[in-house]
Formats: structure tokens, C-alpha cells, sequence
């Protein structure tokens, strides 16, 4: 598995796969994108605005992205960071959410003076939660109808990770466009 920088024209189609998939925006504050072009004008929106690092999840340094996992900080205090990643449907089960993000995080923590990384999580979302468990956040708390969304008022379990905590250990030194173990 490899995590590259997302090119959002490039990567655009095959994350459609996750993007236009309602199953898969499920719990996004926003429906599925109607198609492919919908799809490359928001990862470009999200990354020449919001995300200032996001990466894409391949099996090749050049292969097609099964996934994507992003940090932004749009909160008061620039040390503070929210997590997000997507896989796609026939991607998951192989723990490439948990492996990328690992390897995201260290780079994170390494590369800025974050020291707070959270994700908010859709309390129906359990494959997420589970996720972020396992890489040793911690459960804060609930913020109840939080998000307005496309299936209703919805509440938000946030999860977060201390640079003080225990790093996760799912994968080796960070390498951004390299493979991940």
C-alpha cells in the first residue's frame, strides 16, 4: 500500500467510486456526488481551500486511489488538527484506513507543532470508530445535533490523540509517497 499527495484531477475518477456512492457518503454532511466532475471540482475546492494535507491511498505508487485521508485545521488554534479518511468499498477490510492514517498521523505530529489531532464521527459509523480506536484515540465525548445533514440533525462522537499519547504503532516511519506496511 502506498499514500501519495491527492491530485485531484487525476484521482478524481477513481475516488468517485467513493464520492458518488451513497452508501459511502452515508454519514458526510453533504449526499453523493452526482458525477465524476462534481466529484473533481470539490477535491479541488477542499484542497486548494480547507485541507492543507491530504493523500491518497493506492497499491502502487502510480495506481488508482482506493482511498483518502486528510488533516485540516479550520478551528481558532492552529495546533489543533481533524482527521479524516475514506475508503473505498471494495478496498475495505484491509486495514489500509488504519495503516494510512498511522503513517499520516506521525507525519503530522512530525512535521508541525500540531498537538491535538480529533475526528468526528457519526455515532452510527462504527467501522470509523473502530478505526480511530485502534489507533489509540480516545473517546471525548458527544456533541448532540451537531451536523444538519442530508439524512437529518445528526450527533457527533469526537474522538481525539494527544502528540503527548501513545503513538500508534500500525506502520513504520512516515513516507508520503512510499509504501506502507
Amino acid at each position: 500500500m502506498y499514500l501519495r499527495p491527492l491530485d485531484p484531477v487525476a484521482d478524481g475518477p477513481a475516488l468517485h467510486v467513493i464520492f458518488g456512492d451513497p452508501q459511502c457518503c452515508l454519514w458526510l454532511p453533504d449526499p453523493a456526488f452526482p458525477d465524476v466532475d462534481t466529484t473533481i471540482a470539490k477535491l479541488k475546492l477542499w484542497t486548494d481551500g480547507v485541507e492543507e494535507t491530504s493523500w491518497v491511498i493506492a497499491q502502487s505508487p502510480d495506481g488508482p486511489a482506493l482511498g483518502r485521508i486528510s488533516f485540516y485545521n479550520i478551528g481558532r488554534d492552529k495546533d489543533v488538527w481533524e482527521a479524516a479518511c475514506m475508503v473505498s468499498p471494495q478496498a475495505r477490510g484491509q486495514n489500509y484506513a488504519a495503516r494510512a492514517l498511522s503513517v499520516a498521523i506521525k507525519h503530522l505530529f512530525s512535521t508541525t507543532t500540531a498537538r491535538r489531532i480529533y475526528a468526528d464521527i457519526d455515532p452510527d459509523n462504527h467501522a470509523s470508530m473502530k478505526t480511530f480506536e485502534k489507533l489509540g484515540f480516545t473517546q471525548e465525548g458527544v456533541l448532540r445535533g451537531e451536523w444538519e445533514t442530508h439524512i437529518g440533525i445528526r450527533d457527533s462522537v469526537i474522538y481525539g490523540l494527544l502528540r503527548t499519547d501513545l503513538e500508534p504503532d500500525i506502520a513504520p516511519e512516515p513516507t508520503m509517497i512510499g509504501r506502507v506496511r
